[in-house]
């Protein structure tokens, strides 16, 4: 009860429904199938062996609550799962299934297949924050305002250079994530200690199952080596600091002293328990909630990342819920910032008040820099 109201309103609803345990056990399951499709490929199994396992094996004859309750005996989902699997296998095939393979190649690889397709998805909803900054750039270049360091009244800028500095920040970020997505994901095969079990062959072996999958295939395996964990949730990391800073300053300049800038208006959003003048930034506090959520995660993962010898005791084991809940929590913040973008309400003339406050005599002379800023930024993003 507690996670459904307390966790998951931060969370995108659609991530949440895609990294569930019946997908967890289809993308294990996949995992199987593809390694015993490329071993028949690669003349290490007996023709034939792969479509017998397919008909015998489908997410249907898993016991989710068994393998839960399995999990803790052994650690980690996949031991059980295999046990499930060759149970429900004739016993000819039984020598045949997982063959060269250990429980982190099929949970490594099942993770790298969820968050694969959610990348996508991410990246859609930062081209929509960054379409909706572009049209603010364009409509704001004169729109003078006050600049602020150190929370004080500064010298005069433009709300489009405010703008063309979120969107170059987030911009960056995006970068980050859609090279990661270019490359692919890494398929994870390495067998106990990362040879392969010994298989003849076992690279060549690890290219097909990649292909297979539609993963990259990495140069050698990764079992211990987390550096592709860890560009990736520095990738994700990185779109939630852009995403905290534009909702940070969203609420700062929505405050009922400046009331510079509003999150789009709609029924019953942003109201209070108690006062009913108060219009709360509901969606920048859901986004900075989040992003520190997701900063936590990164924290933990990056405790475990240094991980001993050829397999972790403890550190690979802490980052799968990281992994999960950082996209989760991402993609909510995403859609979160999408929406206040697309319909952020702009104040002009609260934004002329509070520049005239501070007497500012020369802020027309801003807009020539602020206009070669707002043009770079727009055609660094090709808008």
């Amino acid at each position: 009860m507690s996670r459904e109201l307390l966790q998951h309103p931060f969370m995108s609803r659609a991530a949440l429904e895609h990294f569930t345990t019946p997908a967890l056990i289809r993308a294990m399951l996949a995992f199987e199938l593809a390694l015993a499709d490329s071993e028949e490929q690669h003349g290490i199994l007996p023709a034939g062996t792969y479509l017998a396992m397919a008909h015998h094996l489908t997410p249907e004859v898993f016991d989710a609550v068994a393998l839960e309750t399995d999990t803790v005996l052994g650690g980690n989902a996949a031991i059980p799962f295999v046990q499930q699997a060759k149970a429900a296998l004739p016993e000819s095939l039984r020598q045949w299934y997982h063959h060269g393979a250990t429980s982190q190649d099929v949970l490594d690889t099942a993770l790298m297949q969820l968050s694969a397709q959610r990348l996508p998805v991410m990246l859609g909803l930062v081209e929509r924050s960054l379409d909706a900054l572009a049209q603010l750039m364009r409509d704001h270049g004169d729109t003078l305002m006050i600049g602020r360091t150190l929370m004080q009244q500064a010298l005069p800028t433009t709300f489009g250079v405010r703008a063309a500095q979120w969107a170059l920040q987030l911009d960056e970020a995006r970068l980050r994530l859609s090279d990661i997505d270019a490359a692919g994901l890494p398929v994870q095969f390495g067998g106990p200690v990362g040879i392969h079990g010994g298989l003849p062959g076992g690279l060549a072996l690890m290219e097909t199952l990649a292909q297979r999958l539609g993963l990259h295939a990495p140069l050698l395996p990764w079992h211990t080596n987390r550096q592709p964990i860890h560009a990736l949730m520095s990738a994700l990391d990185a779109l939630a600091v852009a995403a905290d800073k534009i909702a940070g300053d969203i609420i700062l300049l929505a405050q009922g002293e400046l009331q510079e800038l509003a999150e789009p208006a709609g029924e019953g959003v942003g109201g209070s328990s108690s006062m009913a003048h108060k219009r709360n930034p509901v969606r920048c506090t859901l986004i900075r909630a989040a992003s520190r959520g997701i900063h936590g995660h990164v924290t933990t993962f990056l405790h475990a990342a240094s991980q001993p010898l050829e397999r972790a005791a403890g550190e690979w084991h802490s980052e799968w819920a990281t992994l999960i809940e950082s996209q989760q929590l991402l993609e909510g913040a995403l859609d979160q910032l999408a929406i206040t973008l697309e319909g952020l309400e702009v104040h002009i003339d609260a934004m002329a008040h509070n520049l005239a406050a501070t007497h500012s005599s020369d802020a027309r002379a801003q807009l020539g820099s602020a206009h070669d800023q707002i043009a770079r930024v727009l055609e660094h993003l090709g808008r």
